[in-house]
């Protein structure tokens, strides 16, 4: 990044945007595809989300999508219903209950780092946000398990579920968490865990740190801010994987402003963000 000149005045750092599923928390693996294997018996189905078919079902955001994905790849018999839309809806809310009868019972902690951060950020009254496709009961169920606390007393806006009609990459769901903060993009971080995530944020002008998981280890984080392993702990250091340097054991409050004042700094050919948002049909 080129910098400039020290007199001109910088953005300060004032919201923090997460996002949930491989973020906050590894819930893909054994929580997600675990509830919809779950749904599957429960609506007399035989299929079978492995860990690998489940990783491919990734490349698209939102579980009714990945169903729909899943029957049109799959078992294309299923889309002579004429109920289709319904059943996978109702199929979807049966697996959203499973997920979070799971999440409750403890089976999925948090990331290193998240507690951590968020406490710190909410210490020195820099807001935090969430912009996720999972649903608001799923997000519920997560924040309850570990925090003992409603979502809304940690994050002051909630962009979950459908509350836009186009999911990640689209931009869609940051530009509503931005208008509700009434926030400009460059007064906020996004830390993201995959590329669709990542291209959102960056469409919705949004400087992004990458955590990676077992799932996006792999993808192509061009344009991030930064990419960490995971946030780490003060005694178990994070790794950095690539973009800004990591100057500290562990992602925490002064590494984001570290981090964000140097985006700020720098000049806007630099930063390169996307302006316009990857469009992802609605359904």
């Amino acid at each position: 990044m080129t910098v400039r000149p020290a007199t001109l005045r910088t953005t300060p750092l004032q919201a923090v945007i997460f996002d949930v599923d491989g973020t906050l928390a590894e819930t893909e693996l054994d929580g997600h595809r675990v509830a919809f294997n779950q749904a599957f018996k429960e609506f007399g189905l035989d299929w079978n989300w492995t860990p690998e078919l489940y990783g491919e079902l990734l490349a698209v955001t939102g579980g009714k999508e990945r169903i729909r994905l899943y029957v049109e790849t799959h078992d294309v018999r299923m889309l002579d219903r004429r109920d289709f839309d319904v059943w996978v809806a109702r199929l979807h809310q049966r697996k959203s209950a499973l997920y979070s009868e799971r999440v409750l019972s403890g089976a999925i902690p948090l990331r290193p780092g998240v507690a951590r951060l968020i406490q710190e950020l909410r210490a020195v009254g820099i807001r935090t946000a969430i912009a996720t496709t999972t649903t608001p009961s799923g997000l519920h169920s997560l924040i309850m398990a570990h925090f003992e606390a409603d979502m809304s007393s940690l994050f002051e806006v909630i962009g979950a579920g459908d509350r836009v009609a186009k999911k990640k990459p689209a931009a869609d769901i940051y530009h509503w968490v931005l208008q509700q903060l009434n926030l400009p993009p460059e007064a906020c971080l996004a830390i993201e865990d995959s590329y669709a995530g990542l291209t959102a944020a960056r469409a919705a002008g949004i400087p992004t740190v990458i955590t990676v998981n077992a799932y996006t280890a792999d993808q192509d984080f061009d344009g991030a801010l930064s990419v960490v392993a995971d946030l780490g702990e003060p005694d178990a250091a994070a790794r950095h994987l690539g973009g800004l340097p990591l100057t500290r054991p562990c992602v925490d409050l002064a590494q984001l402003l570290a981090w964000h004042q140097e985006y700020s700094a720098a000049s806007p050919e630099d930063k390169r963000i996307d302006s316009q948002a990857v469009g992802v049909s609605a359904t």
